[in-house]
């Protein structure tokens, strides 16, 4: 039986897509491909008549790049900015044919997120039981912890965690956020989250756009004071006003900016010292002010967000999904986060399956938490009918899973070109 079944997975993975785990893609070549192929066949065909129907069979890489308008061409934008997004979609497929998708962080490292995904990552998953989603990222977690715990490997892992339990949810017919504990919500505020453009008259000219198309809550990543000022003038004094400084200041500097911070009237104060993972320092600069500091978006696990609110380091904890170890990681900082009486404000500044499962992850979330959405016009949507902020409101989808469901258009039209030094 077992040999029928070996026989029966290498006829399917002929089928199987360029980046997927069964071919190892273009990056294995000749019989070193079918040597690991064969190995996999076998373990997979074993493991299969051990666990049953959830086992997984199949791992799917997809890259995008996909540009988008941030609106600033008219006021003379330079050249080299930020005006694309790098995308690593994954799919996770289960002997009994249901499939779950996840993102990896790939932000300016796409094709080092996407190879260690395919080289690190997916071999631990072939043949393993999907459902114990956590017992299995713990193990996948457990053996990749030589290559550090941030970074470009747990944002492979973040992309599996997602992935699987968009799977699962998906097998029980339920929306992701009822399998974390039930829905609270059917819908959550959006904030606009503007893009960096560091031209007064942008910004202002941003902010008021954002305000006027229902938003009440407004981000700038800016740190000049005159900059933010006009993010103040184009918003409103009744629009929430926040700013992510990107960790630009070490403790010293940032004291000096909290008076003119203050004095325009900003909601919340993110990221503003440098290294991110300096929770002292952090926890000093809000002792000194009474604008509320926010930080997490370079913080990956559980742990580091312990000890950042263990510090009193922060009152808005950020966790990413798709950088902090996926679902699992960012369900417990939120367990965390509502034993200690605080709000987590979630990074989330993409529109693939990350963004799905951020939905979901709202929906079930304590408190009164924002969704950040990123306040430009992408070329093109990974996923099939993306839920766009209305009003400033944003519908969370109730289908199975995240509800995420790929455009295959897109996901054919925006692979990415070979770059210089990589082979087709």
């Amino acid at each position: 039986m077992g040999a029928a079944f070996a026989a029966w997975f290498v006829g399917i993975a002929s089928t199987c897509s360029a980046g997927s785990l069964a071919l190892y893609g273009p990056f294995l070549g000749g019989k070193r491909r079918i040597m690991i192929l064969d190995q996999r066949v076998e373990k997979a065909g074993a493991a299969a008549l051990a666990y049953g129907a959830s086992t997984i069979m199949g791992v799917d890489v997809y890259e995008l790049d996909i540009p988008f308008d941030d609106d600033s061409s008219g006021y003379g934008a330079p050249a080299g900015r930020w005006n694309r997004f790098d995308g690593v979609i994954v799919r996770i497929t289960t002997a009994d044919g249901i499939s779950g998708w996840g993102e990896c962080f790939a932000y300016s490292c796409r094709s080092a997120v996407a190879e260690a995904f395919r080289t690190m990552v997916a071999p631990l998953l072939m043949g393993q039981d999907a459902d114990d989603v956590p017992g299995l990222i713990r193990k996948v977690q457990q053996k990749l912890h030589l290559f550090g715990r941030y970074g470009i490997a747990m944002f492979a892992v973040s992309g599996a965690d997602i992935a699987l339990w968009d799977r699962k949810a998906r097998s029980a017919g339920v929306p992701l956020g009822e399998l974390l504990g039930g829905r609270k919500r059917s819908e959550v505020a959006a904030y606009a989250s503007l893009v960096h453009y560091g031209q007064a008259e942008v910004v202002r000219d941003r902010a008021r756009h954002a305000v006027e198309s229902g938003y009440t809550s407004v981000k700038l990543h800016e740190t000049l004071p005159e900059i933010i000022r006009a993010g103040r003038e184009g918003a409103g004094t009744g629009t929430e006003l926040t700013v992510d400084a990107n960790c630009a200041w070490n403790l010293d500097e940032a004291r000096q900016q909290l008076p003119a911070l203050e004095a325009i009237g900003i909601d919340w104060l993110e990221e503003p010292i440098y290294p991110p993972e300096d929770f002292e320092s952090l926890a000093q600069l809000a002792a000194m002010t009474s604008i509320p500091l926010s930080a997490g978006e370079n913080a990956c696990t559980r742990y580091e967000f312990h000890k950042m609110m263990q510090a009193n380091a922060v009152q808005h904890p950020q966790p990413s999904v798709t950088k902090i170890g996926g679902v699992t990681e960012f369900m417990a900082v939120l367990h965390e986060a509502e034993q200690r009486g605080i709000a987590c404000m979630p990074h989330s500044p993409y529109f693939g399956p990350g963004y799905w499962a951020t939905l979901q992850l709202l929906s079930a979330a304590s408190g009164d938490p924002k969704l950040e959405h990123l306040y430009v016009e992408p070329e093109a949507f990974p996923g099939i009918a993306t839920p766009i902020p209305r009003e400033g409101r944003v519908q969370i989808p109730d289908g199975p899973g995240t509800g995420f469901e790929p455009d295959w258009t897109v996901l054919n039209a925006y692979t990415p070109n070979p770059r210089p030094g990589t082979q087709d």
